[in-house]
């Protein structure tokens, strides 16, 4: 009787105070509240257990419970607390080193809390790093239609997801969006290479724009939320080439493909000779056991903020950035990255059983299921001549009839008006092989047959 009477007294509170994250409102929605959580799986308060397919967002890698990160940041904050990155302490030093060597390069890292902030923390050192080379007009920067980098201001002037910024316009101005490498939507017609078409029209870009105006540009290495888009390796090396004949900075987003979602350590790995300018990465730093972001950049670059004149210092900070524990804690997830071999396991089962999820391309309903990694999307259609995206109700069915068997999947929500018709799969990349087949065997079960 009491669980019941603390159940209604939780809801009741959850509507009168609690405002949720991209959720239409809904007077009757009870809110579905987490109790506990164990492995890739949590509980709710009704003692329903599920399968986290989605890692929270795209950041619980090492799912719950795992004692000796939340031992790490509980001995951090017993020895410092707190401290400034105006100053320094042990903790960030040691992780700022950690990342340059996971980068296979010098880098230079300054932190924050989210991957909103590390984005405009990139967006702000591109165009000083330029003026202070003498190239005060190069302000502008390039992503990608669909692409999502976040929901402060500058990052969603980058975000290139019109239904994100309905009645929040006007954005932040010097930002362009181009076509993404869509293959199965492609903005080139039946053109053979598509996604060079893509990279190649960034370039155009900067011609019509002038590169003497253009900053940089800014990418996921696989597009997460704007529906899993997954080009080949040979997309980002042509950008690369690009960036670097204008004298144009690439800013490759890694706050969800980084830390071995993708089978990589970070994703632009996967592309032959890329070594990017500056990388943004957050979520599975800590695996979303405290908030924290990193924006790397090369040394070369950051050597450009070391002139003694009054304004040639990054002017820029972040109380929470860079937190002790939150330091600590990513010291401590990336040990046990490490230590596990999680980024190999990554690889071997997504080769081994989530490529098991292509197989549902023979449906009527699936258009296109793409992936990399422990990153799935699969599109559904109408039907596969016409490709017309199946509707919000369906493709809500699909989600709720996982739900009900226990699975919690995703889809790009609030995106391109008429186009959330993606399903996404994120699973925490310490999933067992018992829990990636009840994965793939529900998401197949729940799709066959699909009635429009």
């Amino acid at each position: 009787m009491s669980l019941d009477i603390n159940k209604e007294k939780l809801i009741k509170e959850d509507k009168e105070h609690l405002w949720h994250a991209v959720s239409k409102y809904h007077k009757n929605t009870v809110p579905m509240i987490a109790k506990s959580g164990e492995g890739g799986w949590f509980t709710d308060i009704d003692g329903n257990r599920y399968f986290d397919g989605v890692s929270g967002l795209w950041c619980l890698n090492l799912g719950h419970g795992r004692r000796e990160i939340a031992e790490a940041a509980y001995e951090q904050m017993l020895n410092l607390s707190y401290f400034p990155l105006t100053l320094s302490h042990e903790p960030a030093i040691k992780l700022s080193a950690k990342i340059s060597e996971l980068l296979q390069g010098s880098y230079t890292t300054f932190f924050s809390n989210s991957g909103s902030e590390a984005n405009e923390t990139a967006f702000k050192i591109a165009r000083q790093y330029h003026a202070q080379n003498g190239n005060p007009g190069k302000y502008k920067f390039i992503s990608r239609y669909r692409a999502y980098h976040g929901s402060t201001m500058g990052a969603m002037s980058a975000t290139a997801q019109a239904n994100r910024k309905t009645k929040y316009d006007p954005m932040a101005p010097g930002f362009i969006h181009v076509p993404a490498p869509y293959r199965y939507r492609s903005s080139f017609g039946d053109a053979s290479d598509p996604e060079l078409l893509a990279a190649n029209y960034i370039e155009e870009v900067i011609n019509w724009e002038g590169e003497e105006t253009v900053a940089g540009v800014i990418l996921e290495p696989f597009m997460s939320g704007g529906g899993v888009i997954v080009p080949s390796p040979q997309y980002l090396t042509r950008v690369a080439e690009i960036c670097k004949a204008h004298n144009v900075l690439l800013i490759v987003d890694e706050v969800v493909s980084g830390f071995g979602r993708t089978g990589k350590m970070f994703g632009f790995m996967h592309s032959a000779g890329v070594e990017p300018d500056i990388i943004t990465m957050a979520k599975g730093i800590t695996s979303g056991y405290l908030p924290l972001s990193a924006t790397s950049v090369k040394s070369s670059i950051y050597n450009t903020f070391k002139e003694e004149e009054n304004d040639s210092h990054f002017r820029h900070i972040s109380t929470f950035g860079g937190h002790p524990a939150s330091c600590a804690v990513a010291l401590k997830t990336i040990e046990i990255i490490e230590r596990e071999n999680i980024v190999k396991q990554v690889e071997q089962n997504s080769r081994d059983i989530l490529s098991e999820l292509h197989t549902l391309e023979q449906l009527e309903h699936v258009g296109e299921v793409r992936g990399i990694g422990y990153l799935y999307g699969i599109e559904l259609v109408e039907d596969k001549q016409s490709k017309k995206p199946i509707s919000d109700e369906a493709i809500a069915n699909v989600i709720a009839k996982c739900k009900e068997k226990g699975l919690i999947i995703g889809k790009n929500g609030d995106t391109v008006p008429g186009y959330s018709n993606i399903l996404i799969m994120a699973p925490p990349l310490s999933s067992t092989e018992e829990d990636l087949h009840f994965l793939v065997d529900t998401v197949k079960r729940c799709l066959t047959p699909l009635v429009l």
